[in-house]
């Protein structure tokens, strides 16, 4: 009985109990302080690692075009011979060897002039060589100043001499007379072609090329004019001649 008497007491007193509101709680995030010197690190985030393949383009092959230089070519002078006939020779001089004969309307290339009496080295069209022609013989179409001005001649080139240079040479002066000598060269009739003496001498206070050659063997002295009065020494070298060609010169003893 006082136990049921308790039970209806609880009763009455849970009914006079006011029930309180009910709240919805709101939910404060845990904050973790970060200290001052710590040093943040990165969120690691993974990027995909993207391998394109390379475009290539092809650069076109370019042929080089090759630059030319061009060579301007010279035009020798043409020349025509206008004589009815004509020596070519192997100097330029009438004292030197024939080397062919010209006649009118023969044709050639000028190739070099000599630098004392215009003479003119040309190539004829119908010679497989070079000689020299008097410039009266011919008609020249062209200019001659870019023509080479030649001052020396080898006449050892033109053939082979087959007996060499006159021996017992020797030179002597009378006043403005100057007589040189040589021994006699024997030759064989068929080659004898004398000899030929290449000299410089003062004649009248001019300086002078004089050249001259004897037909044979049997000339063997010659006597030239040479005076005083010129600023460079006379000279001269005598050659002996076969129709092969000049032996080697020999030097004159000018007195």
């Amino acid at each position: 009985m006082r136990f049921l008497y308790i039970i209806l007491l609880v009763i009455l007193l849970t009914a006079c109990t006011p029930t309180p509101p009910t709240s919805t709680p709101t939910l404060i995030p845990s904050v973790t302080p970060i200290p001052a010197t710590a040093t943040l690190a990165p969120t690691s985030t993974r990027t995909a690692t993207v391998t394109r393949t390379p475009t290539i383009t092809a650069t076109p092959t370019v042929s080089a075009t090759p630059t030319i230089t061009l060579t301007p070519t010279f035009d020798f002078p043409n020349v025509v011979v206008t004589v009815t006939a004509a020596h070519c020779r192997y100097g330029p001089n009438q004292a030197y060897l024939h080397a062919a004969d010209l006649y009118q309307g023969d044709r050639g290339e000028v190739r070099e002039r000599w630098y004392l009496n215009g003479w003119l080295r040309v190539r004829f069209d119908k010679l497989s060589y070079h000689c020299w022609v008097a410039p009266g013989a011919v008609e020249v179409s062209g200019s001659l100043d870019s023509v080479i001005v030649l001052n020396q001649i080898d006449l050892t080139r033109i053939g082979t001499n087959q007996y060499g240079p006159p021996q017992g040479l020797s030179a002597s002066r009378n006043g403005t007379e100057v007589t040189i000598s040589w021994n006699q060269m024997v030759m064989t009739e068929d080659k004898d072609r004398g000899y030929f003496l290449d000299m410089f001498v003062c004649q009248n206070g001019g300086y002078i090329w004089w050249p001259v050659s004897f037909p044979n063997q049997y000339t063997t002295s010659y006597t030239v004019t040479d005076e005083a009065g010129c600023s460079q020494p006379s000279r001269g070298v005598i050659y002996t001649v076969e129709k092969h060609g000049y032996s080697q010169p020999e030097t004159i003893p000018w007195p």
